[in-house]
């Protein structure tokens, strides 16, 4: 897996990305606090069929950060400079929690540029009490210092100590700034693209763990019915960092997806 850098036309700058593999091409987006590396296992798994590329979101890894005001739509306007810089064409794009949000948003806005779409513990039209709690989260991480701990208790059992401590360390190493850039527009977007669900005609997975308080069962399960061709897997006793707790399941999955025949609609 290579770690490779690409400079952007303004406004976006710097990227990075981990790299491996040949074939139909995967992108790979990661949630707020983590970097590309937290979806080894699956480009390790996947590489070995498809051409894999998993990115620094903005703010993230290596990869330059956003300015401080923006909203998810700037991300996936983000993601898709990516593509058409690294030349993929159309993709089989997955996201994790924020990747999640982006990835959607990419499925509804540029569909010719996606092929498949999977959302991985994916956020929907949260409630009014947990989008209170997640804002309050955004402002805290903005004011700072960070409490890291409270998201760990919420993402992990006690019988997954050794991702939560990967987790973690990704966690200490993320910029302050890109963090709280992120997480805002994550706090703000689970209803940005929530309308147009029913416009995604390509091959869409929505992916949770039943334990995940936040990105719920019944969120993935509500993006997949107003998909054209959605389907929703839930993994029993898992929560929300399930390709790091389940990575054997996640990655079987996503080859079940990967497999899906292209729907009419679906670019080729």
């Amino acid at each position: 897996m290579t770690l490779t850098t690409l400079q952007l036309s303004e406004p976006y700058g710097q990227i990075a990305y981990r790299e491996a593999g040949q074939g139909e091409p995967v992108v790979l987006i990661h949630g707020v606090g983590m970097q590309s590396a937290a979806w080894g296992p699956q480009v390790d798994a996947l590489s070995a069929t498809h051409h894999v590329i998993a990115v620094d979101m903005p703010g993230h890894g290596g990869s330059d950060p956003l300015p401080e005001a923006s909203e998810l739509p700037d991300f996936v306007a983000w993601t898709s400079a990516v593509l058409i810089a690294l030349n993929l064409g159309p993709v089989n794009l997955a996201g994790h929690s924020m990747g999640a949000l982006i990835a959607g948003g990419m499925a509804i806005e540029h569909p010719d540029q996606v092929k498949r779409v999977a959302v991985v513990n994916g956020v929907y039209r949260r409630s009014a009490d947990a989008r209170q709690a997640v804002e309050a989260r955004a402002d805290e991480i903005c004011n700072g210092p960070v409490d890291l701990q409270t998201p760990l208790n919420r993402w992990f059992g006690p019988q997954e100590m050794a991702a939560r401590d990967q987790v973690a360390n990704w966690l200490r190493q993320v910029d302050q700034g890109g963090y709280a850039t992120a997480y805002s527009a994550f706090a703000r977007g689970d209803d940005t693209y929530a309308d147009g669900w029913p416009k995604v005609a390509c091959p869409m997975l929505a992916l949770t763990g039943d334990g995940d308080p936040n990105s719920t069962p019944e969120m993935s399960q509500a993006m997949a019915d107003a998909a054209q061709d959605g389907e929703a897997v839930i993994i029993e006793d898992h929560r929300h960092m399930v390709n790091l707790t389940a990575p054997d399941v996640v990655t079987d999955i996503l080859q079940t997806w990967l497999a899906r025949p292209a729907t009419k609609g679906s670019p080729e």
